[in-house]
C-alpha cells in the first residue's frame, strides 16, 4: 500500500487543533462533532472531522489511529464521503462498552455495532475499507493484527465519486486527542467468498 502525504488530503470540517509529530498527525476534536442523519433521533449532524482525498471506485484504504475513547459516542476511524446525505464511516466507538461500529447513510443513517474488548490507551487500531463494484467491505485489526476482522459489507453505488480518509467525532464533548498514522491506499481486496 502507498502512504499519502498529509498535504494531499483536505479537511472537511476541521478539528479544534492539528499538529504533526513525525509522520503522525495529532488531532484534537472540537465540540459536538458528529455524522448522523435522522434515523431514531430525528436530527442531522454533518460536522464530524474528516481529512480526505479522492478515492477510486476500485481500491482500498487503511487508517491506523491511537485514541483514548472515553466519552459517550467518541469515535475514530475512516470515512467514505460523497455528500451530506451519502457516506459511510467505520471505526471504534464508545457507547458504554467499546464497539467496532459502521454507520451507512443513504438519506437516513443506520448503525451496526459489534463488541470489542477494552484496549489500553495508545494501542494502535487499523480500519480497512475495500471498494469493488457496488460494495465496500470493512475490516479492523487491533495492535499488531492485520485488519482482517470483518465489520460489514455495505452498498455504495459503483459510479459514485467519493473522498475517503481519517475521521473522528466527539458528539458529547470536545478535546479528544487522536493520533493518526499516514493514510494508506492500494488495490481492492478479493471479493468475499
Amino acid at each position: 500500500m502507498d502512504e499519502l502525504e498529509w498535504d494531499a488530503l483536505t479537511w472537511h470540517h476541521p478539528p479544534a487543533a492539528v499538529a504533526h509529530d513525525g509522520a503522525a498527525l495529532v488531532v484534537t476534536t472540537g465540540r459536538d462533532a458528529d455524522w448522523w442523519r435522522m434515523t431514531g433521533y430525528g436530527f442531522v449532524h454533518a460536522d464530524g472531522h474528516l481529512l480526505a482525498a479522492p478515492f477510486p471506485n476500485e481500491g482500498s484504504i487503511e487508517v491506523t489511529f491511537r485514541a483514548d475513547l472515553t466519552g459517550q459516542y467518541d469515535q475514530a476511524g475512516l470515512m467514505l464521503y460523497a455528500n451530506d446525505e451519502v457516506w459511510i464511516k467505520a471505526g471504534l466507538e464508545r457507547d458504554g462498552p467499546l464497539y467496532a461500529a459502521v454507520v451507512v447513510t443513504h438519506g437516513h443513517s443506520d448503525w451496526s455495532v459489534s463488541p470489542v474488548a477494552e484496549i489500553a490507551p495508545g494501542t494502535p487500531v487499523t480500519i480497512r475499507a475495500s471498494r469493488r463494484g457496488d460494495g465496500v467491505t470493512f475490516h479492523y485489526g487491533i495492535g499488531d493484527e492485520a485488519p482482517t476482522r470483518l465489520m460489514r459489507l455495505a452498498y455504495l453505488p459503483p459510479d459514485l465519486e467519493v473522498i475517503a480518509g481519517a475521521m473522528t467525532c466527539t458528539p458529547t464533548r470536545e478535546g479528544m486527542v487522536v493520533r493518526f498514522d499516514p493514510v494508506r491506499i492500494g488495490p481492492p481486496d478479493a471479493p468475499l467468498g
